[in-house]
């Protein structure tokens, strides 16, 4: 009886073990088959996307988009001016003048035929068609002249009690100039003043175009000019602590040239 028992149990425990493995590969199954629709769904469905992509590509060509300038840029202009310099050493001061007359640009102040492009038969410089401030000027027909100056001698004559009398000094001087003979003139009358900025003080041309540095001293307040004989000059600058006095020989030991008449466009 007990080993039938026995055998009852053992045989029941199987069916028991037999159903639950049946159980188990079924689950596997379901859980195996879940798996492979999700992998063959993630597929169908990449190759969808890969598909609209292409078809996109097709119906979108790529362009590349055409850079559109500032309007902010103008073109550059360039005006040539070219002169035969008086025959003389020294250092030369050019501007250009509008068609009143007009001082609208220093292109050069003091400085050496070497600075300058040497031509065939003349020197050549380049005007960009801007203001001293560094403004386009309107087209137009401008001027171009300057001055060759030689051997000034500047002297310091040191702290002086006070500038001279207003009265007798004058906002400026007329000075006789050694005659050019490639310009065929006789001999020309130019007037001189004294301008300053923040950098110093200078001879000019009663135009305005800076002719010979006197000083660097900065920060001036005001200056006169006096002439002294015929070929000298006395200035007289304070910048509100000290006055200095200088004195300007050889001013006559300059010659004028002129470069014509040219458009800007």
């Amino acid at each position: 009886m007990s080993f039938q028992v026995r055998f009852e149990r053992s045989a029941g425990k199987l069916r028991n073990l037999s159903q639950s493995s049946g159980i188990l590969r079924e689950t596997t199954r379901e859980v195996s088959t879940s798996l492979d629709m999700t992998k063959r769904s993630t597929a169908a469905l990449f190759v969808g996307l890969m598909s609209i992509c292409a078809a996109l590509a097709q119906e979108t060509p790529s362009t590349t988009p055409i850079p559109t300038p500032s309007p902010n840029i103008s073109p550059t202009r360039s005006v040539r001016i070219s002169f035969v310099p008086p025959p003389l050493e020294g250092t030369i001061s050019l501007g250009i003048y509008d068609s009143n007359s007009k001082l609208v640009r220093v292109l050069h102040q003091e400085s050496r035929s070497n600075e300058f492009t040497i031509g065939a038969d003349a020197l050549v410089t380049q005007w960009d068609g801007k203001d001293d401030d560094g403004e386009d000027l309107p087209d137009g027909k401008y001027h171009a002249r300057g001055y060759l100056i030689s051997h000034f001698k500047v002297q310091d004559l040191g702290k002086a009690t006070a500038p001279p009398v207003e009265d007798k000094a004058a906002a400026n001087v007329k000075v006789k100039l050694i005659p050019n003979p490639l310009a065929n003139d006789e001999r020309p009358i130019v007037e001189l003043g004294v301008g300053f900025d923040g950098e110093g003080s200078f001879l000019k041309t009663i135009d305005g175009l800076p002719i010979c540095t006197i000083s660097e001293t900065p920060n001036l307040i005001r200056a006169s000019i006096v002439k002294n004989g015929e070929k000298s000059v006395d200035v007289w600058q304070d910048d509100g602590t000290l006055i200095e006095r200088f004195r300007i020989s050889n001013i006559d030991k300059m010659m004028a040239f002129d470069c014509g008449d040219f458009e800007l466009k």
